[in-house]
Formats: structure tokens, C-alpha cells, sequence
């Protein structure tokens, strides 16, 4: 058993990926699946697509290797965290289609719950009361599926985030369980406490039945039942996608931090063994548990970040595919004074403004669809340097590098506007899917595949590091240009 096998379950794809002891991919299977927006503001997944698509994928990727479930020796998982699955617990069927973390039907829950309880929920999740996560969907789907809050009451019925959803088909229903890290994504959490809040599941409506068993990041949890080729095969490790990823990428000190460039963005920090409060906004979240030890990190979130590229390919039309926006966008010398807020759900971290709306301006008669590419590829380096700013005012330093990951680091034009506006240097790692490998070295962990983090740190390599060179005078102009299209954004919501 010489291989680890990570099923990475993003927004928009479903990837399995073979990993060696070098942390070298060895092979990989991919599948797009569908994206149901049911009316304005909404997002949902079929969750029978996504154990469908998952499951091709890890079958193709060992093909691809040429391998059996023999020759694999655990099997990790990362997901997209905060979306939200109800099945039935005798069938194994979705009551629902996924409620997925970008969907905003619950802001106005959201917005009546923050206004009474808003601090004690931070204080107890790390977590702004938010649309963002699973805590008033879940109230959302049992307060609008026929029948569905007196089953769950019954104990009939299993939320789970999509790791959960993955494990209990994968196990034949034998395991209903999460990890630490998604558990705390869903604001019923107490992160200090490491259980499930009565108090917080009072304030949204959710019975205790319903929720899954809270186990470490690294731990063997059972064996694939489903599936021929995969059967036998130990699930050893469990992570949501950005904790996965700070993982991935040896952020094991204390001050060290990562950005994931996915269909969102998302930077991490780890900040040790206790939990941090932020005062400018950022969440406080957990990062994974090994053992008995559970390390924290704060997080900042960009709703829409390589979503924008999608939405130019596939609202507008002015791309063929992902790839052509770096080109079409370096056809022209600047961004011609276009300014893009892509806040089609909202703003994250700093603002958490649930009701802003995207935003171009700067258009005039001679503005082409270059400069709406270019200024839609600069949104994702101006969401991120926010976050940044927000992190350095938090840990009282600036951040010395910002590791970067996530398929628009291929990017190299967007990384270095990313560097010139943060005015440090952006280290792009030789592995751009570190999700996946994160979830990998959970699993290698678990079974002595790797022996311990400093096993997993000499593997860490980097792939290229990009200076600042743009002058600081003008990277400042360039963020309150920024900064005043996104008080349009705000405003237009309100």
C-alpha cells in the first residue's frame, strides 16, 4: 500500500486525486456537475450528482495509476464545508436538493437571529451570523420540506456537510460523522468547548437527532463498503477545504497563512492552540485536531472569487473557457479605469454585508470586454488584499509571505498583481491542489503512511515567488479606487 487517495468535493467539480509519499500527484479524475440556481440568490447542488460524480473520479484517478483499492493506503477528504444536506437515515436519500454555501434564502433569518443573539454566537462559533453558513439552512429545509422537522425530531432524518454525506453513502450508512474543522463551520459549534451548543441549537430550531458524531481530523473512522474497486479502502482523514488546505500547504507555526484561490477565496492563518478573537471582523475557526490537540485559525472569506472567471464564460460569453481570461485580460496595458465588486453574494470578510450587489464602474464608450476581464481577474487580488489588512491588524505584524493556492494560481498575471498590491511576496507552491493534499497527509498521518507534520513540512515545496513591483504609491491609489466602488456595492444594497 504504497499510494493515498484524497476526494477533494468542491463548489463546482468533484476531484480525486492519487498522491505518492512525495506528495507528487500521481494521477487525477475530474467531473464538473451542475450548478441549480432556482430563482435569485439561491444555489443548490443535487446531492446524488455529487456522490455520483465523486465517486467516478476516484475510480477513474486509480485507473489512470493503474491501480486496485490494494495498493491504496487511506483515503482523506476535504469538501466544500458550509453546504447542506438532510437525507433520510433508512433509505439514504436526499429530502432536498444541497443548500449551498453561497445561497442567501436565509439572510433575513439570519438578519433577525444577529440581532439578538449575534454575540453570543460569535462567542461561542467565531463566527458572524450569516447566510454563509449551515446553521439557517438547516432551519430553512426543516421548516420548509413537508414533514420534515416532526421526522427529524424523530431522529429519521441526517444533516450533514458534504464530507458527512460522502462518508455515510461510502460506508453504507454504518457512519454518520463529521470532523472538527466542518463541524465548526455550521454556527452550532462551540469551538471552546469542542460539542455541539444546546443554546445554539435553541436559537435556530435544530434537533440534537439530526447532527452527526464531531471525531478529530486524523483518525481511522472505518472502510469503504460501497463501491468494488474502492472497498476496504481506510477513511482515515477528514477536513473542510480551507483547513485542508492550510494543511497542505505546512502552515504548522503559529503566524503562518494562506490563500486559496477557488471559486471563492480564502485565507487562513494558523494561530497555535487557542482560540483568537478578532476585532476586525475575521473568523475564528478550527483548523483540525490530531490527537487530542485542536489547533485554531482565523479566516477571512471572499464569496466570489475565481467564480467571476465562470460568470465571464458563462453570463457574459466574452470567454471561451477559464484559461483565455489571462490572455484576453493582458490585451490591454491597464484596466482602463473599470472597477468590478463581484458581490453576487454578498461581501464576506471585512464587510458581511449580506445585501450587496456586484458592481463595474468606471465604463465609457471606449471600455471593451479586455478591461471587464481585467478588472474582474484585479476584484480577486483586491478581495484578498482586504483580507490581508484585516489579518495584520488582528496579529499586530504584517505578514512577511502569503502562500498561494487553488486552480486561478495558474494565473501568473493575477499573482503578481497580487503581489504588487499587497507589496509582499506571493509564493505559489509547486502542488496548486494543496486541498487535496492536505486532506492526503490527514489521512497519511492517521495510518503511519507520514510519520508526523515535520514528515509532511519536508515534502513542502514551492514552485515560484513573486516580488512586489509595482511602487507602494500607486498600489495605494489602485486599493481606494477599489475601496470606493465597493461602498457603491454596499450602498446599492441598502
Amino acid at each position: 500500500m504504497t499510494y493515498i487517495l484524497a476526494l477533494d468535493q468542491g463548489t463546482t467539480s468533484s476531484r480525486a486525486i492519487v498522491f505518492d509519499h512525495g506528495g507528487n500527484a500521481v494521477s487525477v479524475g475530474q467531473r464538473e456537475f451542475t450548478q441549480i440556481y432556482p430563482q435569485s440568490g439561491w444555489v443548490e447542488h443535487d446531492p446524488e450528482e455529487i456522490w455520483t460524480s465523486q465517486i467516478e473520479t476516484a475510480v477513474e484517478a486509480l485507473a489512470k495509476a493503474g491501480l486496485a483499492a490494494a495498493d491504496i493506503a487511506a483515503v482523506g477528504i476535504t469538501n466544500q464545508r458550509e453546504t447542506t444536506v438532510i437525507w433520510d437515515r433508512l433509505t439514504g436519500m436526499p429530502l432536498h436538493n444541497a443548500i449551498v454555501w453561497q445561497d442567501r434564502r436565509t439572510a433575513d433569518i439570519c438578519e433577525k437571529v444577529r440581532a439578538a443573539h449575534g454575540d453570543t454566537i460569535k462567542r461561542k462559533t467565531g463566527l458572524e451570523t450569516n447566510a454563509y453558513f449551515s446553521a439557517s439552512k438547516i432551519k430553512w429545509l426543516l421548516d420548509n420540506v413537508e414533514g420534515a422537522r416532526s421526522r427529524a425530531e424523530a431522529g429519521e432524518l441526517a444533516f450533514g456537510t458534504i464530507d458527512s454525506w460522502l462518508v455515510w453513502r461510502l460506508t453504507e450508512g454504518r457512519l454518520h460523522i463529521t470532523d472538527v474543522s466542518n463541524a465548526s463551520r455550521t454556527m452550532l459549534y462551540n469551538i471552546s468547548d469542542l460539542d455541539w451548543d444546546d443554546e445554539l441549537l435553541t436559537i435556530f430550531d435544530v434537533p440534537r437527532a439530526i447532527l452527526p458524531e464531531v471525531r478529530s481530523s486524523s483518525e481511522v473512522y472505518g472502510e469503504i463498503g460501497s463501491t468494488p474497486e474502492l472497498r476496504g479502502i481506510k477513511i482515515a482523514g477528514i477536513a473542510g477545504d480551507q483547513q485542508a488546505a492550510l494543511f497542505g500547504q505546512a502552515c504548522f507555526e503559529a503566524g503562518s497563512a494562506k490563500n486559496t484561490y477557488g471559486t471563492g477565496c480564502f485565507m487562513l492563518q494558523n494561530v497555535g492552540t487557542r482560540t483568537a478573537v478578532s476585532e476586525n471582523r475575521l473568523l475564528s475557526t478550527i483548523g483540525w485536531q490530531i490527537g487530542d490537540t485542536v489547533e485554531y485559525a482565523l479566516e477571512g472569506s471572499v464569496f466570489i472569487g475565481g467564480a467571476v472567471i465562470q460568470w465571464l464564460r458563462d453570463s457574459l460569453g466574452i470567454i471561451e473557457s477559464s484559461s483565455d481570461v489571462e490572455a484576453l485580460a493582458a490585451s490591454v496595458p491597464d484596466n482602463g479605469g473599470v472597477y468590478f465588486v463581484p458581490a453576487f453574494a454578498g461581501l464576506g470578510t471585512p464587510y458581511w454585508d449580506q445585501d450587496a450587489r456586484g458592481t463595474i464602474v468606471g465604463l465609457t464608450r471606449g471600455t471593451g470586454k479586455a478591461h471587464i476581464a481585467r478588472a474582474a481577474v484585479e476584484s480577486i487580488a483586491f478581495q484578498s488584499a482586504d483580507l490581508l489588512t484585516a489579518m495584520n491588524a488582528d496579529s499586530h505584524s504584517t505578514l512577511a509571505e502569503l502562500r498561494v493556492d487553488g486552480g486561478a494560481t495558474a494565473n501568473n498575471a493575477l499573482l503578481q498583481f497580487q503581489a504588487d498590491i499587497l507589496q509582499i511576496p506571493v509564493v505559489r507552491s509547486k502542488t496548486a491542489e494543496t486541498t487535496a493534499l492536505g486532506a492526503a497527509y490527514l489521512a497519511g498521518l492517521a495510518v503511519g503512511f507520514w510519520l508526523s507534520k515535520n514528515d509532511v513540512t519536508q515534502h513542502w515545496q514551492a514552485d515560484r515567488q513573486f516580488e512586489p513591483q509595482m511602487p507602494r504609491s500607486e498600489a495605494i491609489r489602485l486599493m481606494q479606487r477599489w475601496h470606493e466602488t465597493v461602498t457603491r456595492a454596499l450602498h446599492w444594497g441598502s
